[in-house]
Formats: structure tokens, C-alpha cells, sequence
């Protein structure tokens, strides 16, 4: 099956409305191999949505089939640490919105804070920390965060974990600015807050979603042990490479849920 190519959100969706967006996170491309692809829009294609200068993330919307149900992949995402602001970092759920979607999945990889993970496992976000010191909503109304994660859709995933047989912990993600990786000293601060998993995205991104009324699931790939738990330092080819193996169990994991929601 050929993929259409389009330059416009006209010509990408061509009357379809789709109610999920899932963004990919770092190395987790493969995840949607399951899924036939029918449109390609680059994010080049949209001044609103700026470029990624990071590798494995790809800069594409991808409109693809779940069942004869329609999502939004949204393949690669901008970080603060780029230098770009926070509301050019959650441009990308704004465009979702756009396109119709009220559903985000957002996925990422990050490091373990907890030693029980294990490095190539998921953990379902419960609930998350912004220590980025950012905000895409400055200038905006306050927007109540007590609930940022859905507790109904995460449950999907967790039914879903089950029915697969593979075990998906939920967890506290917590978000800093990067780009360097956290000290020893920092995850040992983390740990103290709270922090099960600790990472470089994502934040933004649902603090963005829930001020438009989206509901949101979180996925944590743990493709490394955080500063000081490993045996070897952070390096983000080795996320790079422990993202691409356990996306195929992203993969299995949208493929029971996503029918249910699209």
C-alpha cells in the first residue's frame, strides 16, 4: 500500500477525523509496524510545528488505519533543551487538536529512578513532576492538573498488559530540562520527591493537552538505568537501542487498545 504524501492538514486527513494522537518517543519508530500507514503530512509542512535536530525522531505525522479506525502518529517531538519554548515544545498537541483528536498517548523513554524496572520495560504514567521550570500555558488561564493522566484509559492499557501477559508498573515521571543526563546526587533527589522514572519531554506536552480538554495516557520505556543505578553512564545511543527493542511491545499494547478507542 502506497503512502500519500500530503503538504496541507486538508490533504492529509481528506475528511477524516481522527480521536487519537499518539507521540513517539525517542527510538520508539517501530512501535506502529503493525499499523498500515495511509498519509504522511512532515511537520515541515506546518509553521506552527518546529524541526527536531535529534536522532530518532523523524518529523512526520503519520495518519494510520487501527481496524478500519483512523489515528494520529505524531513520529518525533522538540525538546526545551533544542532551544525552542515551551509552547513551540507542545505545538505538536495543539495540531493534534486540530485534527480532531481528544485522546493523547503520549510514550517516551527515560531512565529507571526506581531499581525495580527493569531496563526494556514500560511503566504507565500515574502522574508526573515538572521540573523544567517551563510552562507552555504562561500568559493563559489556570488549568487544574490533579488529574493529568485518565485514570479510565490508563486502566485499558493496564487490562491490556494483562491480556498480553507482560507486566506494566505504573509509576511518577518526572521532567528536567536536559540536555545533560541527571547526577547520581539529583536521582537521589528525584527518588526523595517521588520520582519513579526521570526524563527529558512529555510534560509539557500533557500539561498542553489538558488545557484543551484532551484526555491523556502516559508510557515510559525504561531503556537505562538512571545516573548512578547502572553499571555504565546514560549515553543516548544505548536509549536509542533499548527503545527500539521494546517498541515492539508498544506496538502489541496500542494494538489491543487503540482499536477500543478510534
Amino acid at each position: 500500500m502506497s503512502v500519500r504524501v500530503a503538504s496541507s492538514i486538508e490533504g492529509f486527513l481528506e475528511g477524516i477525523t481522527p480521536s487519537v494522537g499518539v507521540i513517539l518517543g525517542s527510538g520508539l519508530g517501530e512501535a506502529i509496524q503493525p499499523f498500515p500507514i495511509v498519509a504522511r503530512l512532515p511537520y515541515a509542512a506546518l509553521p506552527e510545528v518546529p524541526q527536531s535536530s535529534v536522532t530518532g525522531h523523524l518529523g512526520d505525522f503519520l495518519l494510520c488505519d487501527a481496524t478500519c479506525h483512523h489515528f494520529i502518529v505524531a513520529s518525533g517531538r522538540v525538546h526545551l533543551y533544542e532551544g525552542h519554548a515551551a509552547s513551540a515544545v507542545a505545538a505538536i498537541v495543539r495540531v493534534l487538536r486540530k485534527f480532531g483528536c481528544n485522546t493523547l498517548i503520549v510514550t517516551n523513554a527515560s531512565g529507571g529512578c526506581a531499581p525495580e524496572l527493569p531496563v526494556g520495560g514500560w511503566m504507565r504514567i500515574r502522574d508526573q513532576i515538572n521540573l523544567t521550570g517551563a510552562s507552555p500555558l504562561e500568559g493563559a488561564e489556570f488549568v487544574d492538573m490533579s488529574e493529568c493522566y485518565d485514570a479510565e484509559l490508563g486502566g485499558r492499557f493496564q487490562a491490556a498488559a494483562r491480556q498480553l501477559g507482560m507486566p506494566l508498573p505504573e509509576g511518577v515521571y518526572l521532567a528536567v530540562r536536559g540536555p545533560q543526563y541527571e547526577t547520581p546526587a539529583e536521582v537521589r533527589a528525584f527518588r526523595a520527591l517521588g520520582a519513579d522514572a526521570v526524563g527529558m519531554s512529555t510534560v509539557l506536552e500533557v500539561i498542553q493537552a489538558r488545557a484543551l480538554g484532551m484526555r491523556v495516557a502516559g508510557l515510559s520505556c525504561i531503556t537505562n538505568p538512571a545516573a548512578g543505578l547502572g553499571r555504565t553512564p546514560p549515553s543516548h545511543a544505548e536509549v536509542l537501542e533499548t527503545g527500539r527493542r521494546s517498541a515492539v511491545v508498544l506496538g502489541r499494547l496500542l494494538g489491543v487498545v487503540l482499536p477500543e478507542l478510534c
